[in-house]
């Protein structure tokens, strides 16, 4: 029934899209159909050695799916657009409840199920150097963004103004009122580990994708007016880019995030530097958490030599034991932009965690071949308030490799193959939890 619900939400928004075509005939002949087909396989083989568990597991799932958009042409600056996104579980047999361990959530809707949904319905207008979209949209920001790390990504209901009349500037304001889940969410259950990867302090596992919900709801479980967000992001300077984005979610929390990217030549290779920063404070109130006090640093160093492209990174964030997530950096609406984080671990918000990564790239295109091929190893001091193993300092470490490929006689195609191997993602006195995993991923845009 909600699907049906949905697809007929659609196909209303097209039939009044087509009764103002007499008016508006140009900008719907002009209109654009687009979208991808995503297949995704996941397999992971968990060693988890907690007592409640104590056992070898295999987790997996395949799926088909992915979105299909129309946005009309421009008519006097307007134009208005709408997608439908979609995942449907294959070969996955009967049982597909959450409690069946060995069936991985991360590609499904709830309780494993699959989904056909609304998740774009905006409309935008274009004058001059300033630009609004307001309705269901995807947003990719420091803070709140897309997570696109599995089936479908998270989406937000938002209204968006941005604007270049400052020379190399990008000035942009949102409010930003609600939160769609993507599939990878249903990864966690909340607590600590869940607000510090992306997602809500609460356990969502069984919340909907395609289910928009307030802001406040989503993140603490009490509703709020929104995040309201400013930014400025400049590129005047050959080779700096500098950005500061404000966040401020009303009765829960204030975020700032701040960084510098500076790249330049010296012959042959082309070394860059950057660093990034994320302040967090309390705002307001609510009736779940009353105190946010959380800072994050993280410094990247790296070069491009010829088709290599190779970095280092370090993070530390703060600790408080009288803040929420004993002062880790909460991060509810999908936003993960920390330079350390792994393919999956993301302890790097974790209170007094310490983390490092190296990683490098390889781009085969002087072989004829349209390969880029990367690794990465990645470790997480964690320190004992971290939140996540009460009182139990451990270090965590994950590696890891990328292989993308596009074959020249079928545009548009990408193939893509995944592995991370996590080392005591989870680690406490009584045992702990590591895996190794490998990801299939298809993406076809048309």
């Amino acid at each position: 029934m909600r699907h049906t619900v949905r697809l007929s939400l659609l196909a209303s928004i097209l039939v009044m899209s087509a009764s103002a075509a007499d008016d508006l005939a140009g900008a719907f002949k002009e209109g654009k159909v687009s979208g991808q087909f995503r297949e995704f396989s996941i397999n992971r083989t968990i060693d988890d050695t907690r007592p409640v568990v104590n056992n070898d597991y295999t987790r997996k799932a395949n799926t088909i799916g992915g979105y299909v958009k129309y946005e009309t042409g421009s008519f006097n600056g307007l134009s208005m657009g709408a997608a439908a996104y979609g995942t449907i579980g294959v070969g996955l047999g009967d049982n597909r409840s959450t409690a069946n361990r060995e069936m991985d959530p991360t590609l499904l809707s709830n309780n494993n199920s699959n989904d056909l949904y609304l998740g774009e319905a905006y409309l935008q207008y274009k004058k001059g150097n300033t630009a609004f979209k307001g309705g269901r949209q995807k947003l990719d920001t420091p803070m709140a963004g897309s997570d696109d790390a599995r089936m479908l990504p998270s989406l937000f209901e938002a209204y968006v103004v941005s604007n270049t009349d400052v020379k190399d500037t990008t000035l942009l304001a949102a409010q930003v009122t609600k939160f769609s889940q993507g599939t990878f969410g249903r990864a966690y259950t909340g607590g600590v580990l869940g607000v510090t990867s992306g997602y809500s302090l609460n356990n969502i596992r069984d919340v909907d994708t395609g289910q928009f919900v307030n802001m406040g709801t989503y993140a603490i479980g009490d509703s709020t007016s929104g995040v309201t967000t400013a930014a400025a992001i400049y590129s005047g300077i050959p080779g700096l880019k500098l950005q500061v984005w404000d966040y401020y979610a009303r009765d829960i929390l204030n975020a700032v995030y701040g960084e510098a990217n500076y790249g330049w030549s010296a012959g042959s290779v082309a070394p860059y530097v950057a660093a990034q920063y994320i302040n967090e404070r309390d705002v307001g109130s609510n009736n779940v958490i009353t105190k946010v006090k959380s800072d994050f640093m993280a410094a990247k160093v790296g070069a491009k030599v010829a088709n290599f492209d190779i970095y280092g990174a370090i993070s530390h964030n703060s600790k408080d034991a009288s803040a929420a997530a004993n002062g880790g950096t909460i991060s509810p609406w999908g936003g993960m932009p920390a330079y350390t984080q792994g393919m999956v671990t993301r302890h790097q918000f974790m209170a007094g965690t310490n983390a490092m990564k190296v990683a490098g790239n390889y781009n085969w295109k002087d072989f004829g071949i349209n390969l880029n091929t990367g690794v990465y190893y990645a470790t997480f001091k964690m320190d004992a308030l971290n939140g996540y193993s009460a009182n139990y300092a451990w270090t965590a470490k994950e590696s890891g490799f990328d292989m993308i490929f596009s074959p020249e006689k079928i545009k548009n195609l990408q193939l893509r193959l995944r592995a991370n191997y996590a080392d005591n993602f989870f680690q406490a006195s009584t045992g702990g939890m590591s895996w190794d995993e490998y990801r299939f991923i298809v993406n076809y845009n048309f």
